[in-house]
């Protein structure tokens, strides 16, 4: 049988797959409140991203507690039950290696909060103004 030959394109296409399976199974057991934990009951988890590594061995699940509520303590009971997710996903995703889960924080939406909050500052939006009336006196 010939092997095949994996390219950084391919890999990277089966990296994106897996971490998306993970993804909508934690989401999945978070939405049905498997997990037994009153922290994680109480509260509503966004799983936003999940991400592989090269050898499928470790995932980084990037999670967002609903309005930012208590966002470290929905952390420490995520981080509490790992054994659980990490059994879990193992079996419903028959992978040749049970990823090891890491939970983290998703800060990407603070992160673009403030990138929307600096372009509305006026200085920020006088600038721009000047950048597009420069490009139609151009255009001319």
């Amino acid at each position: 049988m010939a092997r095949q030959h994996t390219t950084p394109e391919t890999r990277s296409v089966r990296l994106l797959k897996v971490g998306e399976q993970v993804r909508h199974v934690i989401s999945e057991l978070l939405a049905r409140q498997t997990v037994h934990d009153d922290v994680l009951t109480g509260h509503t988890v966004s799983v936003t991203e999940v991400r592989m590594s090269p050898d499928l061995r470790h995932a980084t699940v990037f999670v967002k507690a609903l309005l930012g509520k208590d966002e470290d303590e929905v952390l420490k009971a995520l981080r509490t039950n790992t054994a659980f997710f990490q059994k879990e996903v193992a079996g419903k995703l028959k992978l040749k290696y049970a990823a090891k889960i890491k939970f983290l924080a998703d800060e990407s939406f603070d992160e673009a909060s403030r990138i929307d909050m600096l372009l509305s500052d006026p200085r920020v939006q006088r600038d721009i103004g000047a950048d597009e009336t420069e490009e139609d006196d151009g255009a001319a």
